[in-house]
């Protein structure tokens, strides 16, 4: 506790915690706490310096000048501080704390939970978090600590690693090739069902490879589309066409006859699989304990 006069460095904490999550609420859902208590904790610290540093409206918290001010400067000792405290530990075996991880649905269902299974037998103390879901999660609103994302990484800002890389394959169930007849050469692609994955820039446009090395660009319709990976493999694995799913998604299906792969000597472009961090904070040796053992994971999935 502090004296009068004095700074609680968990005020700056809860403090700093406000401005990277841009709310109360928000705050305290990353801080696990109950959000009167991030106001009365910012409200101390206001009392105790003299000064607002937030606007607060009905809709939004917007850090005042003096706010933005003592962030400017707190923010960058809060970090050499928890690097510190990190480096203390950083000879234990035993992770403790909570780890929140996001991934996309399928990717998390197929592969990300299962390495969770493994790396939570071998860290008992560690309480994990997976979230799941095909919309891009926010980072630091909603404390997560690592996301596992796949494909091209256009935003040249964010922190990651890539862990591995990732093949795609076009696909299509038994029942509709019976009817359609099965494609021998990309000419014969655009005249069939295509289902969209609409999360995707271009869904429609596609480079295909040919076996002597040759390019073909691929540019087709879909009377189908839908934002959600799941609900395209549903689709095409119950015969509405033809799409193009990545190998997490399809390996079980190809292996077991679900779904078919058109045009195999003919190759897509690979994507990754990046583990992403928020922004400006220290990353935390839990997090870089699973990235390692997700990365292992992923090599050996790909043998």
């Amino acid at each position: 506790m502090a004296l009068p006069g004095q700074i609680d460095l968990n005020d700056l904490l809860i403090f700093t915690a406000v401005i990277e999550a841009g709310g109360f609420s928000k705050a305290a859902q990353r801080l696990g706490v109950a959000p009167a208590k991030v106001s009365l904790e910012v409200a101390r610290l206001e009392t105790r310096l003299g000064a607002a540093l937030f606007t607060r409206t009905t809709r939004r918290v917007v850090p005042t000048e003096a706010g933005q001010a003592l962030h400017d400067s707190c923010a960058p000792l809060l970090l050499q501080l928890r690097a510190a405290v990190d480096d203390v530990h950083s000879s234990a075996t035993e992770l403790t704390g909570s780890l929140r991880i996001t991934a996309p649905t399928d990717l998390g269902a197929q592969s990300v939970a299962p390495a969770l299974a493994s790396f939570a037998a071998l860290h008992p103390a560690l309480a994990i978090d997976l979230r799941t879901g095909d919309r891009i999660a926010d980072l630091v609103g909603e404390g997560i600590d690592v996301a596992i994302r796949m494909g091209w990484l256009r935003d040249s800002s964010q922190r990651a690693v890539k862990l591995a890389e990732f093949d795609q394959y076009m696909v299509a169930a038994p029942a509709y090739l019976r009817r359609v007849g099965m494609p021998e050469t990309p000419d014969e692609l655009a005249a069939l069902e295509w289902i969209a994955l609409t999360r995707l820039p271009a869904p429609l446009t596609w480079k295909l490879t040919a076996p002597d090395g040759t390019a073909h660009t691929l540019q087709l319709r879909a009377r189908l589309r839908t934002d959600s990976a799941d609900a395209l493999r549903a689709m095409v694995k119950h015969g509405a066409g033809v799409t193009i799913l990545h190998q997490y998604a399809v390996q079980s299906d190809l292996r077991s006859g679900d779904l078919v792969q058109l045009l195999p000597g003919w190759t897509l472009p690979t994507g990754g699989t990046y583990a992403v961090f928020p922004p400006g904070r220290h990353v935390p040796r839990k997090v870089h304990a699973f990235v390692a053992f997700y990365r292992e994971w992923l090599e050996k999935e790909n043998r």
